[in-house]
């Protein structure tokens, strides 16, 4: 597919972003898989945004905005279009009156919690340890240990493609099992303001570190993956219907069925996108064939086929 990207350029020239050409993606995923972007647009302020959401209506050209890469897999072809990454504004954090917190949608999760915890707040220890962004976790729900964003989300301030902004509250968020109202809608999540409740520094802090120690003991958190890549099914556990239909350690090319944990996909080296995809596939064949259930990704795969 080829896209004009002339006047493009020069808007966002004019704009003040940073603007690469052929990007690796691999260098922006937690997999580490992924050809190059187009264009990979990096934006600082708001007003950049709402500029740069107005230039994308008006070039055509498609769009993915990029959080941390840690629930993302992208094609070996790469992106046709252009990546945005969120940084500078969208990375602060600040207090609000009645214990709220407002976290700027590229800030990281961890960033979040520790901020939370440094100002006695709880609510967001079951976040620590999820590797990914304050507006990716928004988007998709993320949840770990029986919380989920939906318990302290509050209220979510967007960018519409046409580059207006807009806030959404309650149950104007639509929030469900791993996903949103944002959830393959074009808006861009801005900024997200959290609800906490005063607590005890020390005994938020004992809960962090205990969710972490049981995270790094089951999870396997020195090899690059994408998290869990599979929603769990009704009823049951994807982790625990892998492992039983002996599919841990299982390998195409260079992923593998984790053998720490099975509802992880990780990158043994030089992985790409075509084995993780084949190896999905044969779990889920095989899962299905033995188990009758048939399991859905979690980790969202883009890019040109």
């Amino acid at each position: 597919m080829e896209l004009c990207y002339t006047s493009f350029d020069q808007a966002v020239q004019k704009i003040g972003c940073s603007c690469l050409r052929g990007e690796p993606m691999s260098r922006h995923t937690t997999f580490q898989i992924g050809g190059p972007a187009d264009r990979f647009v990096t934006v600082e302020t708001l007003s950049q945004l709402k500029e740069l959401m107005k230039v994308l209506k008006e070039s055509g050209l498609p769009y993915l905005l990029l959080g941390k890469g840690s629930n993302l897999l992208v094609s070996d072809k790469g992106i046709r279009g252009v990546v945005l990454l969120l940084s500078g504004d969208f990375k602060k954090i600040e207090l609000l009156p009645n214990n709220r917190v407002r976290a700027g949608a590229g800030a990281s999760l961890a960033a979040v919690c520790a901020f939370a915890r440094e100002h006695s707040l709880s609510g967001l220890e079951f976040a620590w340890g999820i590797p990914g962004s304050v507006g990716g976790a928004a988007y998709m729900d993320a949840g770990a240990y029986g919380g989920e964003m939906r318990d302290v989300i509050e209220r979510v301030i967007h960018v519409t493609p046409e580059g207006d902004e807009e806030a959404a509250s309650g149950e104007e968020l639509q929030f469900d099992y791993r996903k949103s109202r944002y959830t393959g809608g074009r808006d861009i999540i801005a900024f997200v303001e959290y609800g906490l409740t005063p607590g005890d520094v020390a005994q938020i802090g004992a809960q962090m570190e205990d969710l972490m120690a049981r995270r790094k003991s089951k999870q396997p958190y020195d090899m690059p993956s994408a998290g869990s890549v599979f929603k769990r099914p009704q009823g049951a556990y994807a982790a625990a219907l892998i492992e039983e239909s002996g599919l841990k350690g299982r390998r195409v090319g260079g992923a593998q069925v984790s053998e720490k944990h099975a509802g992880f996909i990780v990158n043994t080296g030089g992985a790409t996108c075509h084995d993780v995809l084949s190896l999905i596939g044969e779990i889920q064949k095989e899962v299905y064939e033995k188990k009758g259930i048939q399991l859905e990704t979690e980790v969202r795969v883009t890019g040109e086929e």
